[in-house]
């Protein structure tokens, strides 16, 4: 039964699936626990994504997740404009907030340089970088390469750093605090912070 591709658990079990860190026998238990003790929980579940999919789009400035054209940061007249903050992803950019010691604007780049897996810079919108740093006639002058401490991480900072310095605008790279081959999504809100706040200028 649950082999059979028309099956209703079958398709739920497959869609389960996609989920990061979910393998066939976890996708499998979490559909018989949602099905045998938490049906409202898989209806609310459901409804949510489902509601997700079809009203989140990229904000028109940062890039990242955002249920308006402009997200919430991006439209905060606290933040310092001068200074932008580049991320790989939404969830990086949350644990930089966490820290409480970044002020300034973003970009979520949704992704980092990584030929092998066909993800070059069209792929993670550095066409949308550089439109945003030019059509800022030079409000921004700092941006901070807050990407991820990995090969990839480090060679988009590398790329995005040379276009930067090519315009004139300064750019630094948070500190060493962040572990080589760590992703910011899993490091503690105070490691970030010191990384933040050690931050160096590159080049």
């Amino acid at each position: 039964m649950v082999n059979d591709p028309q099956d209703a658990l079958a398709r739920l079990i497959q869609a389960l699936k996609v989920l990061p860190g979910v393998g066939p026998k976890s996708a499998q238990r979490i559909a018989f626990h949602l099905l045998q003790h938490d049906r409202s929980g898989a209806q609310l579940l459901g409804q949510s994504l489902l509601d997700a999919v079809q009203t989140m789009q990229h904000c028109q400035q940062c890039n990242t997740f955002s249920e308006t054209p402009v997200c919430t940061t991006c439209a905060d007249g606290r933040r310092d404009p001068s200074i932008l903050c580049v991320v790989e992803t939404p969830a990086d950019q949350l644990m930089v907030e966490q820290t409480l010691t970044y002020k300034g604007l973003y970009f979520v780049l949704m992704g980092r340089l990584s030929p092998l897996d066909g993800l070059g810079p069209d792929e993670i919108h550095l066409h949308r970088l550089l439109a945003r740093i030019d059509q800022s006639q030079g409000v921004i002058q700092e941006v901070v390469l807050a990407t991820n401490f990995t090969s990839e991480g480090e060679a988009t900072a590398h790329y995005i750093g040379e276009m930067m310095k090519a315009r004139g605008i300064k750019v630094s790279r948070i500190a060493r605090g962040v572990p080589v081959g760590g992703e910011l999504e899993y490091v503690d809100a105070s490691t970030l912070a010191r990384a933040f706040m050690d931050r160096r200028s590159v080049g």
